[in-house]
């Protein structure tokens, strides 16, 4: 199991620092499908996201893709945000987070789809108050869910703002910290970890291997060219969308 364990978080962490999601919407399905329930995939999805967002939010700001000052805004409100999607997920029945989930994902295609290459080209100016009202409800639904939030900000940032899916991905990985680290925290003060008698191995495994995945992603997004990002982004979501429908109906 622990083997199996590292190279998902390898590949999940890999997903993370190409696409800048946290990982979890690739995460989850993957461990329920190797016999872990809702709620525990989730919470070793949260552990995870702390450690590929962190690295690779680094990453991103020593080679100077990352603005601070937009995601900044956006983590703050996401940070409140994330305290009440932690509470929301522990009163939430598993059936209620998965079809949540669905309807994320499916959005998600519908916003990278529908926008376009020369929109992209022009961005809209962000008010940071608008900026943290996105990330407030995003660290909502993300902590419910236990993904990262990007599921949700990089198609707003692209399909609302304007934005290139390289940037809005180096976005979308640091908003990841913010509600990542803050949703880890409440469940350590709350013990969620010992209600669901998690193996902290096998948390832990999934968390560290994704730093090394990450690491790869992003160097793989510095060379791809940002149209071709934008087709991988689509199938990505697509390929997310096919296997949590399998697991939920089949």
């Amino acid at each position: 199991m622990i083997l199996e364990l590292i190279l998902i978080g390898i590949f999940v962490g890999t997903v993370s620092g190409f696409f800048g999601v946290g990982g979890g919407m690739i995460l989850i399905p993957l461990l329920m499908t190797v016999g872990f329930d809702i709620k525990a995939a989730i919470a070793m999805s949260v552990m995870q996201m702390v450690f590929s967002s962190v690295y690779g939010s680094w990453m991103n700001y020593s080679k100077g893709k990352l603005v601070l000052n937009e995601g900044i805004w956006v983590g703050v409100g996401g940070i409140f945000g994330a305290v009440i999607g932690s509470y929301f997920t522990e009163i939430l029945a598993a059936r209620t987070l998965e079809y949540i989930f669905l309807a994320l994902v499916s959005y998600a295609i519908y916003k990278v789809a529908s926008s376009s290459t020369q929109r992209s080209q022009e961005e809209k100016a962000l008010n940071p108050a608008i900026l943290f009202v996105i990330g407030f409800f995003i660290g909502i639904i993300a902590m419910m869910l236990g993904v990262g939030g990007s599921i949700m900000l990089t198609p707003i940032l692209v399909g609302f703002f304007h934005f290139g899916t390289k940037k809005a991905a180096t976005a979308g990985l640091f908003f990841v910290v913010f509600s990542s680290v803050t949703g880890l925290v409440y469940k350590l003060v709350n013990h969620s970890f010992d209600k669901l008698d998690l193996n902290m191995t096998y948390a832990l495994s999934v968390a560290i291997a994704s730093i090394i995945g990450v690491v790869i992603g992003i160097k793989l997004k510095d060379v791809v060219k940002d149209e071709h990002h934008r087709l991988f982004m689509l199938l990505m979501y697509l390929g997310i969308l096919t296997l949590f429908v399998r697991k939920i109906f089949f």
